[in-house]
């Protein structure tokens, strides 16, 4: 695989006369977290069917692991895996028989050893029960092994954990890290901006078919207006003598703090701690405040993410 997993451009996708993805770019280097955050309707699991062929192109060209999805499709599956928004589990089967199914389906070829995976995933115990009588964390655990059986370049994972209690969602954070620790490219469709924070290298907002912002979360917080560093001082006479030098800072004497507003960028950083060294003000600590994801999120798309899993649990 080249060093670039997913290369998309210009993607269009309508449904009759409403455009759904209305030409949006993006590459997502191998061996990476790419994360795509919007509401609902914004074309998240649009672009996920795009680009594991489940749905043709309108207009634009899009390649995963280096194949063209329109006219190398048989490749492209042949190199990815893809874990939809609900476990897709045969319940009537034992967990060892979902994973040894999907090993017959791919014809073993490449496969994963079942046992060593069902290890991996801490279901052996459970590996001979019926998947019916697993809880919903047990059966997103063996919906993902079972999507690892084939060895994937490329993992999609389309809101993995809707619906989780925080402990398997946590636990589910954890494999992803694992998986890109051992090379595994993730593309990942998320809700949860903690979650999105927390695993993601790069992000992409998308709202109403287009991407409207797209970088790393510290880069992302950074164009949000609030951005402010917090300097502890010694003594009040240090806040005051900082608070001259700062005339656009707030000072805080009761907790002697003084807050600056600032981008956190190292640039504005050191030159901020510049205009306090001219003038002899010793500073104890600084502490570099952004905004959250979920400011990016409100700012760019006009929704906050309660809503938008208000609206997704109705």
């Amino acid at each position: 695989m080249t060093n670039t997993a997913i290369e998309a451009s210009g993607l269009r996708k309508a449904y009759k006369d409403k455009a759904v993805l209305e030409g949006i770019d993006f590459e997502v280097p191998a061996g990476s977290v790419f994360s795509l955050l919007g509401p609902n309707g914004a074309g998240k699991t649009t672009t996920v069917n795009v680009l594991t062929t489940l749905l043709r192109l309108d207009g634009g060209s899009a390649r995963v692991a280096g194949f063209d999805v329109a006219s190398e499709a048989r490749r492209v599956r042949s190199a990815i895996g893809v874990t939809g928004q609900f476990a897709s589990v045969d319940e009537l089967l034992t967990g060892r028989e979902n994973v040894q199914m999907m090993a017959d389906l791919l014809g073993r070829r490449g496969s994963e050893p079942i046992g060593p995976l069902l290890q991996r995933f801490d279901l052996e115990e459970a590996a001979d029960r019926r998947a019916s009588t697993y809880s919903g964390g047990m059966r997103r655990k063996l919906d993902l092994a079972m999507t690892l059986v084939g060895r994937p370049q490329v993992l999609f994972l389309d809101e993995p954990t809707t619906g989780l209690d925080p402990r398997s969602r946590r636990m589910l954070w954890q494999i992803v890290r694992d998986l890109v620790n051992d090379g595994m490219t993730i593309f990942l469709t998320t809700q949860y901006l903690e979650e999105a924070d927390r695993l993601a290298d790069r992000i992409a907002v998308l709202d109403q078919g287009r991407l409207v912002a797209q970088g790393s979360p510290e880069e992302l917080k950074r164009q949000i207006p609030g951005g402010h560093v917090e300097l502890r001082l010694a003594e009040i006479a240090g806040l005051e003598a900082a608070a001259r030098v700062l005339p656009e800072a707030t000072p805080d004497p009761d907790n002697l703090i003084l807050r600056v507003p600032s981008d956190g960028g190292v640039r504005s950083l050191r030159s901020l701690l510049d205009r306090l060294d001219e003038y002899a003000v010793p500073v104890e600590e600084f502490t570099v405040r952004l905004p959250d994801l979920d400011d990016v999120f409100l700012a760019l798309t006009g929704q906050s993410t309660t809503a938008t899993e208000e609206t997704e649990a109705r």
